[in-house]
C-alpha cells in the first residue's frame, strides 16, 4: 500500500504535487520534475507495474517518505502509449516556466489528459481504425449518441430507440463511453461492461447544455445548418463530448468543423448480434479473419477507416449504390487509371490526421513536409478523376482542391529533410528570412573568423605556436606555451595557468563569443516562429484539406474494390427496388480465402422473394455447410449494398433494410444468461423490428433446451414470420429438426431444401450443394465417427437410434447386451472371468497348452480346434 500522505510535513514540491493531483484523483499524474516526468504514491506502484521501470522512495519532508517511479521527458511517447492501451487515465503536468527565471518553485500545470477515447499520440492510435469517444445519453425508451475521433476531426451524432442505439454503439466500436454517473445500472444492462466508460455528472447532459457548449464551439446562432436542430438527445450527447474534451484540457480543436447526423432511414440495419456472429469487424476464433481484413484493398489509413463506416452503414438508396459500383466497373474498363490513381495515393498517407494536428498545433516539421507531399498528389489525382468517362469520377475531381499556394508556401519554407524536433534548428529554408541567413552565417562560418583571427594574433605577436580553443567554463581562449609568454601583449587577459602554458581571453574572442552564442539562440526562436507562422497558414486550409481527405478516401475504397473484385473474381450485382433475392453460384467471401491450397470453394444459389419462396428450410448434417450458406447470403447482400463487388457468377440484389442473423451458440455464462436464453433474446429482437425488406437468418434455433421445445418454439417462430402480413420477412432457416419440413406442405411460401450429402460404404461425403427437398436424416452419428468417437460409442449410438424410431419415442431405452456391453474401450476382457459355456471351453483348450513344446503345425490345428468350437466358419 502507497505511503498515506495524511499528517506528514511536506515539502513545498510535494504540497504542489497533491494540490494539483487532487484535482484528477481518477487519472495517473505524470509530473514534470526538471529533465524527469515523475509518479508518486500510488500512481508510482501503478506506472512502476505497467512500464516495468524501478519503484524507489524518496523524502518527503519530516521523517517520511513516499513511492516514486519516472522516467525521462524525452521517453514520453514510449511511455504515455503504455499507460493508456493499459486503460489508465493520464494527466500531464508540465512545468510552465522557466526554472531559470524563478526563485520560487516552478508553477505547474496540466497541460493534458489523456485517455482511452481521447488521444492524438500516433504511438496510441492504430493507423487503419478510427479512435472514437462516444456519449450516451438515455431517457426513459430512446437514447441519443455522439461519435469524436478528434484524431481526425469526425463528429457524428443520432438518436433513437435503444436497439438502434445499441447497434451503432457496436458498429463503430468506440475506445470510450461516456454516460450519465446516475444511470449506469441502466447504460450497463443495455450496453453490457465490454467498454471503457466514464462516468459524467447528470448536468452536463441536459438541453441547455449540450446545445450552448455546440453553439459555442461553432460560432453559429443555431443548429439547422448541421440538420440536427431537431434532434434533442442527439444534440445532448454531441455537448457531452465537448465538455468531456474541455475538461481533457483539449481546447485547440478548430479541426472539428462539422456535426453529421447519422440517419437511420439511410442505412441498413445491422443489430449487434449480427455484426458479431456475421464476424464482419473481428473472429471469435483466435487467429481467425473477419470480412474486413478481406475485403480491405486500401492503400491509405483513411480508405481503411472510410471502408470500415461503410461496412457499419450499409446503403438502403439504391442510386447512390449504383454510383459506387460504377466506379468500380470503370476500373475495369480502364485498368490504368486504376493504377495511375493507386500510384498517386499511395504517398498520401495519413492527410486526415496530419491535418488535425495542424489545427492542435503539433504538427512537426517532417509531418509539414508529409502535408506537402500529400497536397502534391491532390492535383494529378484531380485530372484523372476529370479526364475519366464517369460522372461520379468527374464530379470528386471538381471538388478536390490542391490547395496550392500553400503546398506551394511549404516547398519554400521547410528545408527538404528537416529533423522531426523543430528545437534541433535547420528546419527553414535559406532566403526566407535575411535575418536568419545571417544569423547562420555568423553561426556556421565561424571557423574561417577564428582563423582569421589567429593568423592577425600570430603575425601581430610573432608567436607561431598560438591555438583558439573553447571550454564551458570560460569559452574562447588563446593558449600560449610558456617559452612565449613573454611575448604576449597587454591588452590580452591571462584566464588560467598550466604547467606547460597559460591561457587567455581577449575583447574581440569574447565579443565573438557573445554573438556565436546569441546567434544560435536567436536562430532557434526565428525558426519556431517562422515555423508557427506557417502553421497558422495552414491551419486556414483545415475545411479543404478535410474535404481533400475525405474524397481521396472514397476513391481509394472504390479503388480497393475493383483491385479485390479482380484478384477474387467477384461480379457486379443487379441492385433493384424489387423484394427479390437472386444469387446464383454464391461464395463465401472469408471461407474460400481459408480453403487448403487445391481445394475449392463450393458455390450455392439461393432465392428469395416475398411471393412465392418467402422461406427456405434448410436441413441435412452438422459440418455440412448450413451455417456458411446462410452467412454467405447475408455477406454478400451486405458487400452489395456497401456497393462492392460480389463473389458470386451473378447476383440481382433487392435492397433490404434490415440484416437479422442468430448464428450459433453464442454462450453469456459470465453474464448468468445461458446459451438458450441468450437465443431467446436475439430471437426476440428479430421478431419484434420486422419489415418487408428484412433478411432473416435463424441457424439452428433451439438447440439450448430439450428437443420438443426447440421443435415448438422453431415451428412458431417461421409460422409467425410466413403469417405476418405487415412483414414478409425473407427468411433462411437452418435446423436440424426434420420436423419443420412438414411446414411445407401447410404453408405455400415456405420451400424445404437440403445441404446433399453422399453415403459411400456406409460413409457420409458432404457435396456442400444446396438442393430442393428436405434431408431424410441428421447423419449425426457418422459425424461422430468422423471426429474419433470410440466404435463402442457409435455403435450403441446407432441401436439407440434404431430403437427410438421403431418405438416413435415411446418407452425407455433398453440397457445394451451381449457383445456391446463387454467389448468396450478399456474393458478388460478375461477368460477366466465368464460364465458363457463357449468362452470356458476356449479357456480350457488354451490353459491345456504346453506352450514349449508346441510345434507350429500343431498351433495352426489348435488355433482351428477353437474356432471350430466358437462357430466362427
Amino acid at each position: 500500500m502507497a505511503t498515506d500522505k495524511k499528517n506528514i510535513v511536506q515539502t513545498p514540491l510535494m504540497k504542489q504535487y497533491y494540490s494539483i493531483k487532487g484535482k484528477y484523483p481518477d487519472a495517473i499524474l505524470l509530473f514534470r520534475v526538471g529533465d524527469f516526468y515523475e509518479t508518486f504514491s500510488d500512481d508510482a506502484v501503478t506506472a512502476a507495474e505497467i512500464l516495468g521501470i524501478t519503484l524507489t522512495k524518496r523524502a518527503n519532508g519530516s521523517a517520511s517518505s513516499i513511492e516514486l517511479a519516472g522516467f525521462p521527458h524525452h521517453a514520453l511517447d514510449t511511455y504515455l502509449p503504455k499507460l493508456v492501451r493499459a486503460g489508465q487515465r493520464v494527466a500531464v503536468c508540465d512545468q510552465l516556466e522557466d526554472p531559470k527565471l524563478t526563485k520560487k518553485i516552478v508553477k505547474r500545470g496540466v497541460t493534458e489528459l489523456v485517455t482511452p477515447g481521447v488521444a492524438i499520440n500516433d504511438n496510441i492510435l492504430e493507423h487503419r481504425e478510427n479512435n472514437f469517444l462516444a456519449a450516451v445519453h438515455l431517457e426513459n425508451k430512446a437514447a441519443g449518441v455522439a461519435f469524436l475521433d478528434i484524431s481526425t476531426g469526425e463528429f457524428l451524432t443520432a438518436e433513437g430507440p435503444f436497439d438502434h442505439i445499441q447497434k451503432l454503439v457496436s458498429g463503430f466500436k468506440p475506445k470510450e463511453v461516456l454516460f450519465e454517473k446516475q444511470r449506469k445500472g441502466q447504460f450497463t444492462e443495455l450496453f453490457g461492461s465490454g467498454y471503457y466508460t466514464f462516468g459524467l455528472e447528470d448536468w452536463v447532459f441536459t438541453e441547455e447544455s449540450g446545445r450552448d457548449r455546440l453553439l459555442k464551439h461553432f460560432e453559429t446562432k443555431s443548429l439547422k445548418g448541421f440538420g440536427v436542430e431537431r434532434l434533442k438527445l442527439g444534440t445532448i450527447a454531441a455537448g457531452a463530448v465537448l465538455h468531456y474534451l474541455d475538461l481533457t484540457q483539449h481546447h485547440q480543436i478548430k479541426h472539428i468543423s462539422n456535426l453529421s447526423r447519422i440517419d437511420e432511414d439511410k442505412y441498413v440495419w445491422l443489430d449487434r448480434f449480427t455484426i458479431r456472429n456475421l464476424e464482419i469487424f473481428s473472429s471469435v476464433n483466435e487467429g481467425g479473419r473477419s470480412l474486413t481484413d478481406i475485403i480491405d484493398h486500401s492503400v491509405t489509413p483513411m480508405g481503411s477507416r472510410l471502408l470500415k463506416r461503410w461496412i457499419a452503414l450499409p446503403l438502403k438508396d439504391v442510386q447512390p449504390i449504383k454510383d459506387r459500383q460504377s466506379v468500380v466497373e470503370h476500373f475495369f474498363k480502364d485498368p490504368q487509371l486504376k493504377m495511375d490513381l493507386e500510384s498517386q495515393l499511395r504517398p498520401v498517407g495519413d492527410l486526415e490526421r496530419l491535418v488535425s494536428k495542424v489545427a492542435s498545433g503539433r504538427i512537426t516539421p517532417r509531418e509539414m513536409i508529409q502535408m506537402r507531399n500529400a497536397l502534391s498528389s491532390i492535383e494529378p489525382v484531380r485530372e484523372l478523376c476529370l479526364q475519366a468517362d464517369n460522372e461520379v469520377l468527374n464530379h470528386i475531381g471538381d471538388q478536390l482542391n490542391p490547395c496550392a499556394t500553400i503546398k506551394e508556401r511549404i516547398e519554400k519554407e521547410i528545408m527538404p529533410d528537416p529533423p522531426n524536433q523543430l528545437n534541433k534548428g535547420n528546419v527553414i529554408r535559406e532566403g526566407v528570412s535575411k535575418e536568419l541567413d545571417e544569423l547562420r552565417h555568423i553561426a556556421f562560418s565561424g571557423k574561417d573568423y577564428l582563423n582569421e583571427l589567429l593568423k592577425r594574433e600570430t603575425e601581430r605577436t610573432g608567436i607561431t605556436s598560438l591555438k583558439i580553443s573553447f571550454n564551458n567554463v570560460f569559452g574562447y581562449y588563446i593558449e600560449v606555451r610558456n617559452t612565449h609568454k613573454d611575448k604576449v601583449p597587454d591588452d590580452w587577459i591571462r584566464k588560467q595557468t598550466l604547467v606547460n602554458a597559460e591561457r587567455y581571453i581577449t575583447e574581440e574572442l569574447k565579443e565573438y563569443e557573445a554573438k556565436i552564442l546569441g546567434a544560435e539562440e536567436r536562430m532557434l526562436v526565428l525558426e519556431t516562429e517562422l515555423f508557427n507562422a506557417l502553421t497558422v497558414a495552414l491551419a486556414d486550409f483545415i475545411p479543404a484539406i478535410q474535404l481533400n481527405s475525405n474524397l481521396l478516401a472514397r476513391i481509394d475504397c472504390l479503388v480497393g474494390f475493383a483491385s479485390m473484385a479482380a484478384q477474387n473474381n467477384y461480379v457486379r450485382p443487379v441492385i433493384t427496388e424489387e423484394d427479390s433475392l437472386d444469387i446464383k453460384a454464391g461464395r463465401h467471401p472469408v471461407i474460400e480465402k481459408q480453403l487448403p491450397a487445391g481445394e475449392e470453394y463450393v458455390p450455392n444459389d439461393v432465392y428469395l422473394d416475398n411471393d412465392k419462396q418467402q422461406i427456405i428450410i434448410i436441413t441435412g448434417p452438422n459440418m455440412a455447410g448450413k451455417s456458411a450458406l446462410l452467412r454467405q447470403t447475408a455477406l454478400i447482400v451486405l458487400m452489395a449494398q456497401i456497393g462492392s463487388f460480389v463473389p458470386a457468377e451473378s447476383a440481382s440484389i433487392g435492397v433490404v433494410d434490415k440484416i437479422f442473423t442468430r448464428v450459433g451458440a453464442s454462450d453469456n455464462i459470465s453474464l448468468g444468461e445461458s446459451t438458450f436464453m441468450v437465443e431467446m433474446n436475439e430471437a426476440s429482437s428479430i421478431l419484434n423490428n420486422l419489415t418487408p425488406r428484412s433478411l432473416v437468418l435463424f441457424d439452428e434455433l433451439g438447440r439450448g433446451t430439450s428437443t420438443y421445445d426447440g421443435i415448438s418454439i422453431a415451428w412458431s417462430i417461421v409460422e409467425y414470420i410466413h403469417e405476418n402480413t405487415r412483414a414478409r420477412a425473407k427468411t433462411l432457416f437452418a435446423t436440424h429438426y426434420h420436423e419443420l419440413n412438414e411446414m411445407e406442405k401447410s404453408f405455400p411460401r415456405c420451400k424445404n431444401f437440403n445441404v446433399s450429402v453422399k453415403e459411400v460404404d456406409n460413409k457420409v461425403i458432404f457435396l456442400r450443394k444446396l438442393v430442393p427437398g428436405g434431408s431424410e436424416h441428421s447423419f449425426g452419428i457418422h459425424v461422430a465417427r468422423m471426429a474419433g468417437m470410440p466404435p463402442s460409442v457409435v455403435k450403441r449410438a446407432n441401436e439407440i437410434l434404431g430403437e427410438l424410431e421403431t418405438n416413435n419415442r415411446q418407452g425407455g431405452i433398453s440397457k445394451p447386451v451381449g457383445d456391446l456391453a463387454q467389448h468396450r474401450e478399456g474393458f478388460q476382457l478375461s477368460f477366466f472371468q465368464l460364465d458363457d459355456p463357449i468362452l470356458q471351453q476356449i479357456r480350457d483348450q488354451i490353459v491345456n497348452l504346453d506352450i514349449n513344446n508346441l510345434t507350429p503345425m500343431d498351433a495352426l490345428n489348435k488355433l482351428n480346434e477353437i474356432k471350430r468350437i466358437s462357430g466362427l466358419k
